[in-house]
């Protein structure tokens, strides 16, 4: 399996190249318009297909690739179920698998973050968990039908209960870190360790951020994929 992680420093958003040597198929997850260019030109010196764009969820804080690389591609866009996306080509539920050669990508739903939200275990080994997990944090639950209570139970009873040594890949990362486990997450994160659901909602209650500058922008145009429109 090839597997490549990518970093965009306006958003601190990481997207995944995950493709397999034999067939030359891949799949780019949580893709950034902006980096567009980058991204293709590392699928062609790789020698790869772009077989699908899959999205974690439906981001707030950037607009995907997806609507650009399906167009220069041929690729299938792919969203979680329930995502309020109309021009998607698949929606992927809980439980669901996409294969690509002998790699396995298996959506578990994790909400919370956003009403539609998955992560993707990759091959058993690897768990992308978008903006549900993030290494010793989590994402918000302040917008977009995000709900405390219900990331808690999605984290702790799903993510928390795959095998310790299962890598996780965040969405993002603020502070350098670019991958951790289920173990050290069940042991040092601090938004769950010590905490009920209870005192994980008040403090998540409480978290008073900004909204993140793209949000106008963003979650309109994710909903068309990723095409941006333009006031006349």
């Amino acid at each position: 399996m090839l597997f490549r992680q990518l970093f965009d420093p306006q958003t601190s958003t990481y997207t995944y190249l995950i493709a397999d040597t034999q067939t030359r198929e891949a799949v780019l997850v949580d893709s950034v318009l902006e980096q567009v260019e980058r991204d293709l030109k590392l699928i062609q010196e790789l020698g790869l297909t772009l077989g699908y764009c899959l999205e974690t969820h439906i981001h707030a804080d950037h607009i995907t690739g997806a609507g650009k690389l399906r167009e220069l591609t041929g690729c299938l866009g792919i969203v979680p179920e329930n995502a309020q996306v109309d021009c998607a080509d698949r929606m992927i539920k809980n439980g669901e698998e996409l294969t690509i050669g002998e790699i396995v990508v298996k959506a578990i739903a994790t909400l919370g973050h956003t009403d539609s939200h998955n992560s993707y275990l990759v091959n058993q080994d690897r768990v992308l968990t978008g903006d549900s997990l993030l290494i010793r944090g989590c994402g918000r639950t302040d917008f977009q039908s995000g709900d405390a209570g219900t990331l808690y139970d999605h984290i702790t009873k799903r993510l928390f209960t795959l095998p310790s040594p299962t890598l996780v890949y965040p969405g993002h990362d603020y502070r350098g870190f670019t991958v951790s486990t289920i173990k050290e997450e069940k042991q040092y994160n601090p938004r769950f360790l010590g905490q009920t659901r209870e005192s994980f909602i008040e403090l998540m209650n409480n978290l008073n951020l900004p909204d993140p500058q793209k949000i106008a922008e963003a979650v309109p145009a994710n909903q068309l994929c990723g095409k941006v429109t333009v006031n006349i």
